[in-house]
């Protein structure tokens, strides 16, 4: 990894633009031993042709064997140590909805699930109710629960997701999630990892158990669970570390809110890809890093929806011309991590990584693929160190020593 200090010195100005492109879960594996990937299944001309004009490669978000969430691969992906820098997950959900956070605010990322009789999940994200379920649901929550000494905030993000977000002296973050992430078993109790998280941890318990009661007639989603605990924390913005004026384009609000926590002005967009590239060409001129996020790969991975997500990324290459016809300097095409639709999650696979501009050295990789990317000549390497590579391309790092 290159030290920050080391790399802040060597940034020079430039007008050159650079696009990182973020299918979210890219990775994946076969279905079959002897099958394909979604990715090298899928019918990619567009980025096969930069693949053969570039260099690829794979990235460890984290490291060997570690299977990263979505936001410290991100951080990696932008060039933050991702342990240095953790970020629970309710922090990047409401910052992403644009929650006024406070000090003393503590935030946690809700799912509505389902739960059987017995207290059982039986659906992790109440079958993704549509946004407008969510809202409703949020609404009640919020008029009802009644914490004494507590404000409670129940916002809204999209389809099963909201933010809770408790505000009162002293809160500790430092608690256990409620998600077993698995089937047939009962939501988990928050427990304290220190003991000044103690009373905390009985506050968000006190709020699980008023919503089980309120949500007890609803269906499919009768009841929630919590996890990424945090606080707002403070990092230094990407302006300051690299010198650029960078925008995030994300459909999903967690993606804006990480990008917001490293500087990133967060673009108005649609819901589809396409509205999404509609937005790059629409601010191209006044930015030059922009970061373009795609959600849906991810979660068909998660569902385990095999040619969904292929469709998806079939899609990304479609629209892939529009952004090309921009004459970008650099083009960073990637995941995040992987969400192989095998396994139904997250996975450690290192994940495919695609440099393209017109001083890169191309190596002999012709597609875009895992196979492919495993013999490309960027090899196996730190997600943290993409960042280095793309200002690099964009002749915006001067030469270290004499």
């Amino acid at each position: 990894m290159v030290e920050q200090s080391l790399l802040q010195g060597l940034v020079v100005k430039n007008t050159t633009k650079i696009v990182m492109l973020v299918m979210d879960g890219l990775g994946g594996l076969p279905m079959q031993p002897d099958g394909l990937t979604e990715l090298e299944t899928a019918r990619t001309p567009n980025m096969d042709a930069l693949a053969a004009s570039g260099q690829c490669g794979l990235h460890e978000p984290i490291g060997p064997g570690i299977t990263p969430g979505s936001g410290p691969s991100h951080l990696a992906l932008f060039g933050y140590d991702p342990v240095e820098c953790e970020i629970g997950r309710g922090v990047l959900e409401a910052v992403g909805i644009d929650f006024p956070l406070t000090p003393q605010d503590m935030a946690a990322r809700g799912n509505f699930c389902t739960i059987d009789a017995q207290g059982n999940i039986t659906d992790r994200r109440a079958g993704r109710i549509p946004t407008e379920v969510c809202q409703r649901l949020s609404a009640k929550l919020q008029a009802e629960v009644k914490i004494p000494g507590v404000q409670v905030f129940v916002e809204p993000v999209k389809e099963h997701r909201f933010v809770l977000v408790l505000r009162a002296a002293d809160l500790d973050p430092a608690l256990s999630e409620t998600d077993p992430q698995m089937l047939g078993v009962p939501p988990l109790p928050v427990k304290p990892l220190e003991p000044a998280a103690e009373r905390t941890a009985e506050l968000v318990n006190e709020f699980i158990a008023q919503a089980r009661r309120i949500l007890a007639n609803e269906h499919p989603a009768n009841m929630v669970l919590l996890r990424g605990f945090a606080k707002h924390p403070t990092l230094s913005s990407m302006t300051e570390r690299y010198g650029v004026k960078a925008a995030a384009i994300a459909a999903y609000p967690m993606y804006r809110g990480l990008a917001k926590l490293v500087g990133m002005t967060g673009l108005p967009s649609g819901n589809t890809v396409a509205d999404e590239f509609t937005a790059l060409e629409q601010n191209w001129a006044d930015y030059d890093f922009f970061y373009l996020h795609v959600k849906k790969t991810d979660s068909y991975g998660e569902d385990g929806d095999f040619n969904h997500k292929v469709s998806i990324i079939e899609e990304v290459d479609q629209l892939l011309p529009r952004l090309m016809a921009l004459k970008p300097d650099v083009v960073v095409i990637t995941g995040d991590h992987s969400t192989p639709a095998l396994l139904k999650s997250h996975s450690w696979h290192p994940v495919p990584l695609l440099l393209h501009s017109a001083v890169c050295r191309p190596d002999r990789t012709k597609t875009f693929g895992e196979r492919a990317c495993t013999e490309g000549s960027l090899g196996v390497f730190p997600a943290v160190n993409i960042m280095p590579l793309a200002l690099a391309n964009a002749l915006r790092l001067t030469k270290f020593g004499a």
